[in-house]
């Protein structure tokens, strides 16, 4: 049996490891795991159409960790807070049949692609947390409500709220609450998501007097869409170094994969084709690895799958068909700082292993019986 110090270590271990960026807060969790307490972990999802890289495998990823480290996982499918925020044309009927249908499976062959067991972990659709709760899921809502002030819950809210400014709706006014109360209406102990759920994390913290115990947010890395460029790299640049937070939390969301830039995402059931197109054409500046998107999707979705099935990543120079081999990231990276590597030479060893990893969800949604809910979306006029 191995010692209980060691285990921790190695559960500690596995919740730092990346994509996580941050833990609100590492001695709470080294705490919380110290004393023994039974470890929840809960990541919540707007239904907003096709799943992609970073929606999906990289969220995943992170699942993936929890569950190897014994830790309960939860998926919340967010169905009120979608129609708050107007997803697939605001019509929750709409929501309710993909969230529970094309969704929830995108999700399950996400985290099978990534090592992860969907079978050990819980999709919980929102309307029916809020059903079985009843009146105490509406006394949550009102006790977190109660600690924010207007400005506050402004300043929560999205950035396309932000900008409506008078115009947002009273309701995407109780969208952070709301979420705040998911947290202890589902009793979980780590909210989990990326950096840009943070603000609204950092309440939960806040008002967990209300509710008996702290909670413990873990903040994955976003990842880049591949649409960025020179002008953007330069704002994220900037915004990083100014040190003002919520400049460089909305310039983390503007960069990041997002299926409303259905050019800058990778879909998880994408053809070789679309695949190679879309990497073929997104931004990869020679010698820089700085937020470029290329790199990022090497890093953050093809090495984690290299190294869990022990492979080292390869290579080839198109022009002289040497191949180079790299057991370690870092080498990878060093050799792209000097020249090395030519980015057309890394888009397409990205996009073969890509290509191989999402093959069994591809088959599963193209040609399987999953194809029933890709026509179920296009029915839909779901196009991304």
């Amino acid at each position: 049996m191995s010692d209980p110090s060691s285990e921790a270590l190695r559960v500690i271990d596995l919740v730092k490891k990346p994509p996580t960026e941050e833990i609100l807060t590492e001695d709470r969790l080294a705490e919380y795991v110290k004393d023994g307490k039974k470890l929840r972990h809960y990541i919540g999802y707007e239904i907003s159409g096709f799943v992609h890289l970073g929606t999906g495998l990289l969220c995943m990823q992170k699942v993936a960790d929890f569950q190897q480290a014994g830790i309960e996982t939860n998926i919340f499918l967010a169905d009120y807070h979608s129609w708050i925020n107007k997803k697939l044309g605001g019509d929750l009927s709409t929501i309710r049949r993909v969230a529970v249908g094309y969704f929830k499976e995108a999700l399950r062959w996400s985290l099978k692609s990534v090592g992860g067991d969907p079978q050990k972990t819980n999709f919980i659709l929102g309307s029916e947390l809020y059903e079985k709760l009843g009146v105490e899921y509406l006394e949550y809502v009102i006790r977190v409500s109660m600690r924010m002030t207007l400005a506050r819950a402004k300043r929560s809210i999205t950035i396309l709220g932000r900008r409506m400014g008078e115009t947002v709706s009273f309701a995407q006014l109780l969208y952070v609450p709301m979420q705040v109360a998911d947290i202890y209406g589902l009793r979980v102990n780590l909210p989990h998501g990326g950096i840009d759920q943070r603000k609204a994390h950092v309440i939960a913290i806040e008002v967990s007097k209300e509710f008996g115990y702290k909670p413990i947010p873990v903040h994955h890395h976003l990842l880049l869409g591949t649409h960025i460029g020179e002008d953007q790299q330069k704002k994220m640049l900037e915004a990083k170094a100014s040190g003002d937070r919520e400049l460089f939390e909305e310039e983390v969301i503007e960069i990041k994969m997002s299926k409303s830039r259905p050019e800058s995402a990778i879909f998880i059931h994408d053809t070789p084709e679309e695949i190679k197109w879309k990497l073929r054409k997104a931004y990869c500046p020679p010698r820089e690895v700085q937020l470029n998107p290329v790199i990022d999707i090497g890093k953050y979705i093809v090495w984690p799958y290299l190294t869990r099935i022990n492979e080292p990543f390869e290579i080839i120079n198109l022009k002289t068909k040497e191949k180079k081999i790299y057991n370690n990231w870092n080498e990878l990276e060093r050799d792209y700082v000097s020249g090395n590597i030519h980015p057309l030479d890394l888009k397409n060893a990205v996009s073969e292993y890509l290509i191989k990893m999402l093959e069994p969800a591809r088959k599963f949604f193209i040609d399987g019986p999953g194809r029933k809910y890709i026509e179920e979306m296009h029915e839909l006029k779901i196009t991304r």
